[in-house]
């Protein structure tokens, strides 16, 4: 009655037949299974819990040899491995067992896999010989009637929501994935309306469930088809009334897709980077407009701060984060807010430096004399030390170990658990600076001889020069000169600042392994020489042991053995020789492979130290973006003006989401306009005209092999024709 008050025109006794026959069956059915699924269920698990080891080989090996003995095809469609195929058969099991327990959540995970199985690209009919195989199998193995109907009802259910998934979701897309072709890409989405083209790519819904097919793409390894998707997504087209520019459908669908592509494709990033920049083919007073869309690499969905820096930082390569919309985008967060935070955070880190430094050196006299106003500057100098700068250095190291171990994020040298933090160079020299720090606390010479001391030159406040310090003052002194060379190595961060600079000290550091090698060569060369030497006979008195020869061996190598000391061995020629051998292994050999390992070495990295200079800054510049307020967020979000649409070319007013600069115009060549054009209908259901001019590599060397293919037919065909005229004209001859 309700469907009849809906239509009330239409509806004649035809349809009121065909709907009571529909109700009629569907009451019949119900009624023939009513109660029947909860003893199906009992009696399915006790069958399936009672089977033995060798029952369900013998179903893994059955259900295949019958579903290939029914269904020959689709021996063409399992070719994964026999464990793989007997893991599938074990699922079969599984599943069947599940539907009754938890039907809902099953419903939706069956669509998931049905969705998948388009990309798989299984025809449907395989599904109906695959279910016959199992029931099959099960009877041979069961005498349960209620455990055969049960696992045939339930697997029969199962395969008809895969076959419904499937044909839903079998969409062109899907199709071209499977060939991985980007000629077959660019014809699936050549029919595709322009208004929902980028959703094809995106998003295939079945009931509840749904599949990205470009994510799809990325996991089965179809990256050609993947590389086509990405470009057609962020290829700018325009009609008359609206541009079309699928980054904000990309981003929305997929906020993480630098992570994936970082992670399982890093050969598309370059493609997805090229996607997000607009140049300008025309030019004005030798400048041109450039647009970055970078609108989703700042700030994410719900307007904070994107992951994208922290995502390719962690990537670790140079060549894309030299990338201009990466250069664009990073430089933008650094110089309008990062930097600002950056440095007032390292600036109290500056002042402790400057302490230390007055503390230490300004006013340390060597010559033991001492004033009261040095001394009170001194004691004030080290109470700031021990009482500001040590806590925070400590609890800075705290802090980051509780958030190691919270993430059980530590890494193994050896059977030594090693907080993750502390694998960064920077981290690692102050945690051994606030060991330092700590040592001359209890070390320092002022504890010790005590506020007021009298002594030989009288009364002294503060002083460090007493009898009880008198057995710490070295110690003291050595830590507090690497504590001293830690602080000024902790102080290279600010090199941040230039790039020319980072880049300078990541060389070095990249060089440092090729002089440690230098030096243990060394080491090894000076120990076997002096140890060879020594076990020589001479009359060398200063020379007489290994000690003196590893030192002046030494001293040899580097260029400070007095030249007077070399008359000593004219009177021992094995000794002679023997330095001279060594003399010349280090002077001629080893330096002169030292140099051209270091040659060697900067020509590598030359290319690269720009890149692991934003490296390091980006990496910087993510950790530093997860302390900056709320509120100074939005401010910078709000002087970006995202939401302003820019201008292509004077008048043209485009798209938003980005920021737009000029550069010189012989910066970049530009020949043609990036923005496709189109005319005729404006319509958001109408598919975008046939390009015939849009060829790719592939559709070229595609034409160039069938022009060759045609040309030799074609000459084979006339050699075949000049060969029959040659033998007629020969026979005419004979006659």
């Amino acid at each position: 009655a309700t469907l009849r008050s809906l239509c009330p025109k239409d509806w004649d006794t035809d349809h009121e037949v065909a709907w009571n026959w529909l109700w009629e069956n569907i009451e019949r059915m119900l009624k023939a299974l009513w109660g029947k699924p909860r003893i199906y269920q009992r009696s399915l698990d006790l069958f399936i819990a009672g089977l033995s080891e060798e029952e369900v080989d013998f179903f893994r090996r059955e259900l295949y040899k019958t579903f290939f003995l029914n269904a020959p095809a689709g021996q063409d469609h399992f070719k994964q491995s026999t464990t793989r195929l007997y893991f599938l058969a074990d699922r079969v099991v599984e599943t069947t067992s599940d539907m009754f327990k938890r039907p809902r959540k099953m419903v939706q995970e069956i669509s998931g896999l049905g969705l998948r199985h388009v990309g798989y690209g299984i025809p449907t009919e395989m599904f109906g010989p695959y279910v016959s195989a199992a029931v099959d199998t099960v009877a041979a193995i069961s005498t349960d009637d209620n455990a055969l109907a049960g696992f045939r009802w339930s697997l029969t259910l199962v395969a008809k929501i895969l076959v419904r998934a499937v044909g839903e979701g079998a969409t062109l897309v899907m199709r071209a994935i499977n060939t991985n072709q980007e000629l077959a890409m660019r014809k699936a989405l050549a029919i595709a309306p322009r208004g929902q083209r980028a959703m094809e790519l995106l998003n295939i819904s079945v009931g509840t469930q749904s599949i990205s097919p470009l994510f799809w793409a990325i996991q089965s390894g179809a990256l050609h088809s993947a590389r086509a998707m990405i470009v057609d997504l962020l290829t700018i087209r325009a009609d008359r009334d609206v541009y079309y520019y699928g980054c904000d459908e990309l981003f929305t669908r997929h906020p993480d897709i630098i992570h994936r592509l970082c992670k399982d494709a890093p050969t598309l990033l370059w493609t997805l980077l090229d996607g997000l920049l607009w140049r300008s083919r025309l030019t004005f007073q030798a400048q041109r407009r450039v647009n970055y869309y970078v609108k989703h690499l700042v700030q994410d969905l719900d307007g904070k701060s994107s992951q994208t820096l922290s995502w390719l930082a962690a990537h670790q390569d140079p060549k894309v984060i030299v990338h201009p919309v990466v250069v664009m985008f990073a430089d933008l967060i650094w110089s309008r807010l990062a930097m600002y935070h950056f440095l007032f955070g390292r600036c109290y880190f500056l002042f402790a430096v400057c302490v230390f430094v007055t503390s230490q050196a300004v006013l340390f006299r060597h010559d033991g004399s001492e004033s009261m106003e040095e001394n009170i500057a001194r004691f004030a100098c080290r109470c700031f030390l021990y009482l500001a700068s040590m806590p925070k250095l400590m609890f800075d190291q705290c802090r980051m170990l509780a958030m190691d171990l919270q993430a059980r994020e530590l890494r193994w040298i050896g059977c030594i658990p090693t907080p993750r933090h502390l694998w960064s160079l920077q981290h690692a020299g102050t945690f051994l600076l606030a060991i330092l720090l700590i040592i001359m606390f209890v070390q320092e010479p002022i504890f010790w001889c005590g506020v007021w001391t009298i002594n030989d030159k009288g009364p002294l406040i503060f002083t460090q020069i007493c009898a009880e310090s008198r057995n710490i003052r070295n110690v003291y002194s050595i830590v507090s000169c690497f504590a001293m060379l830690l602080y000024w190595a902790l102080l290279m961060d600010f090199t941040l600042f230039s790039m020319r600079i980072s880049a300078f000290v990541l060389v070095c550091g990249h060089v440092l392994a090729d002089v440690g090698l230098f030096a243990l060569a060394l080491v090894f060369l000076v120990m076997a020489f002096a140890t060879a030497i020594s076990s020589l006979k001479h009359g060398i008195q200063d020379f007489s042991g290994v000690d003196p020869w590893l030192a002046g061996l030494l001293q040899m190598a580097l260029r400070m053995f007095p030249r007077s000391d070399y008359d000593q061995f004219e009177r021992e020629v094995a000794v002679l020789v023997s330095v001279a051998v060594f003399v010349a292994i280090v002077s001629i050999f080893l330096l002169n492979l030292l140099i051209a390992q270091l040659s060697q070495s900067y020509h590598d990295v030359f290319e690269d130290m720009q890149g692991f200079a934003r490296l390091n800054r980006a990496g910087t510049t993510a950790a530093t973006l997860t302390g900056i307020p709320a509120k100074n967020w939005n401010r910078f979000l709000d002087g970006l003006g995202f939401e302003e649409r820019l201008e292509f070319n004077e008048g043209d007013v485009g798209l938003a989401g980005g920021i737009q600069v000029t550069e010189p115009a012989n910066a970049n060549l530009v020949t043609e306009d990036a923005i496709r054009r189109y005319g005729g209908s404006t319509a958001p259901t109408m598919p975008w005209p046939q390009e015939h001019e849009e060829h790719t590599e592939e559709d070229r060397f595609d034409r160039l092999e069938r022009l060759i293919s045609k040309s030799s037919k074609a000459s084979h065909g006339r050699k075949s024709r000049v060969n029959g005229s040659n033998s007629q004209a020969s026979s005419t001859s004979d006659k």
